[in-house]
């Protein structure tokens, strides 16, 4: 069975996406196709770019930088959940999805954003960082307007039409977690 982390992507006081990351991980949790596990940037305080980059996998001076590369590692797809902060993702995310590299590889990977636009110019430069880190995104995301989402903006109240959003994110980031199982497996052995 397929392991996916769904990545909590804001460290900010009072943020959203801690109710948006729940809410993700209550619905995945129901499912018995692969396991779910929330991962909280917060617990994971990296801070910006203090490592050099390794040859291959695995190969960090820092205990922070190795924690992180263990515990990416341990998963075969993720879903981040993203706010959409001045037309891209947090500055956490994208420090977080740099700190390593190999440990990314030819995972699957889905999108839940949250902002004015549904946090879609976020997605949109996820997009073109997890092809750069060699994972595969899948193609549904679910954008969550803060407008129609969030009462006053703050407490997350999303309709019920957002589920079969949420399903086919999930069918297809578990699909394709599966589907590049060989590909993980090869690289390790290579």
């Amino acid at each position: 069975m397929v392991k996916i982390g769904i990545i909590l992507g804001s460290t900010r006081p009072g943020r959203n996406g801690e109710q948006v990351a729940r809410w993700v991980l209550d619905i995945a949790s129901r499912r018995t196709d692969a396991e779910f596990d929330l991962i909280d940037l917060r617990d994971y305080p990296l801070p910006h770019l203090d490592e050099t980059m390794p040859a291959s996998m695995g190969q960090y001076e820092n205990e922070h930088t190795l924690a992180w590369a263990r515990k990416i590692d341990s998963y075969d797809g993720f879903i981040m959940v993203t706010p959409e902060y001045n037309h891209s993702t947090s500055g956490v995310l994208k420090n977080a999805l740099d700190f390593v590299y190999a440990e990314w590889n030819n995972k699957a990977v889905g999108f839940v954003s949250y902002g004015s636009v549904g946090g879609a110019r976020a997605v949109e430069h996820l997009r073109l960082i997890a092809g750069e880190l060699q994972m595969a995104d899948v193609r549904q995301q679910v954008a969550l307007s803060l407008a129609t989402e969030f009462e006053n903006f703050s407490v997350f109240k999303p309709g019920d039409y957002n589920l079969p959003a949420v399903a086919t994110l999930l069918d297809q980031v578990v699909a394709w977690s599966e589907a590049l199982v060989p590909l993980r497996e090869g690289a390790r052995t290579a």
